[in-house]
């Protein structure tokens, strides 16, 4: 390989473990070399000898949607420069298929572990933190958490949102959100729409919050049950887009008129946001960020840097043509 490519022995195990410590035309020969060879490296033999296995594990609720695909595909890339390959497992929001999935993937070796949220068993930690091996929990940011955290502070994001809508004249509230056990994003969600309403004096009984699985059906499903309602709401949350979709595609099947008659806001600004008829109020998330930070942390703590994870990611209220002032009459 090394005589192939015209480089040490040394230059191609660099190539070939961390790529982007070597200079461009000389990873392009090897690369070359590494081609016309058919060189597949053996990886139970490297990882002997590195007592490395250069896979990271990544769990995701979801793989199925934009929103964590687009985090998946930076954090996966970052990665890449480096050596390391993402294996990605989906618990279906199911907190013991999750913990399942840590053992596997704990006992397959993995060098470091991202998860998404900081809610689970703390005995899911203990097994993590006997493993010795780095890991960083991602879509949340909360300071005074023991784990590490990178991601933006779901409650001031959608104390914002619901600002914004009190301040256009709303005070028949409802809000659409993801199922709420062990799901601390979306625990934080409500909260931050409790904590706007509760400073303007406006009720949010219990039944006002839906719970459902995330998906355009169960945003239809909501809608149609809480525009039956009398009085029915001015304006709805949806704790994740596609409800948000869901509801717009009802409205517009039933003749009710957004934003004429009803507000409808969202949360992450996937790209089906802008592309509605009417576009689409929502909180645009840093999801590219979240995968790049992410990346960045496990890398630096992979090389035995001690580093804190960033601060709060910034989210942004879009404000598009889903959302008015309520009607006149209210």
């Amino acid at each position: 390989m090394a005589q192939e490519a015209g480089v040490s022995p040394a230059t191609v195990s660099r190539c070939l473990n961390t790529p982007a410590a070597v200079r461009s035309d000389k990873r392009q020969r090897v690369e070359d070399a590494v081609r016309k060879l058919g060189y597949v490296p053996h990886g139970a033999a490297r990882a002997l000898a590195s007592k490395r296995s250069r896979m990271i594990g990544a769990i995701f609720p979801a793989v199925d949607n934009a929103l964590f695909g687009c985090a998946l595909e930076v954090f996966q890339q970052e990665l890449a420069h480096e050596g390391y390959t993402v294996v990605v497992a989906a618990s279906g929001y199911d907190a013991d298929l999750e913990a399942r999935h840590v053992r596997n993937l704990l006992q397959n070796g993995i060098d470091a572990l991202l998860l998404v949220g900081t809610a689970r068993s703390p005995d899911i930690y203990r097994l993590i933190a006997a493993r010795q091996i780095p890991y960083v929990a991602v879509w949340r940011s909360d300071q005074t958490s023991e784990h590490p955290c990178i991601g933006f502070d779901n409650i001031a994001a959608a104390e914002h949102l619901t600002d914004y809508l009190v301040d256009l004249g709303h005070r028949r509230f409802v809000m659409f959100s993801g199922q709420l056990d062990g799901n601390d994003r979306a625990q934080d969600r409500v909260e931050g729409v409790r904590r706007s309403l509760d400073r303007h004096g406006i009720p949010l009984p219990a039944n006002a919050i839906l719970e459902r699985p995330f998906g355009v059906d169960e945003g239809r499903e909501m809608f149609r049950l809480v525009m039956t309602e009398n009085p029915a709401p001015t304006a709805i949350i949806c704790g994740s887009e596609p409800f948000a979709y869901g509801a717009v595609f009802e409205a517009a099947e039933r003749n009710i008129a957004v934003p004429d008659q009803v507000s409808i806001a969202g949360f992450d600004d996937l790209w089906l946001a802008s592309q509605l008829s009417p576009a689409l109020t929502t909180v645009r998330t840093p999801q590219r960020e979240i995968g790049q930070e992410a990346a960045k942390y496990l890398l630096a703590r992979l090389k035995g840097d001690r580093i804190a994870p960033p601060r709060p990611l910034e989210t942004h209220l879009i404000i598009r043509k889903s959302t008015a002032p309520p009607p006149a009459a209210l």
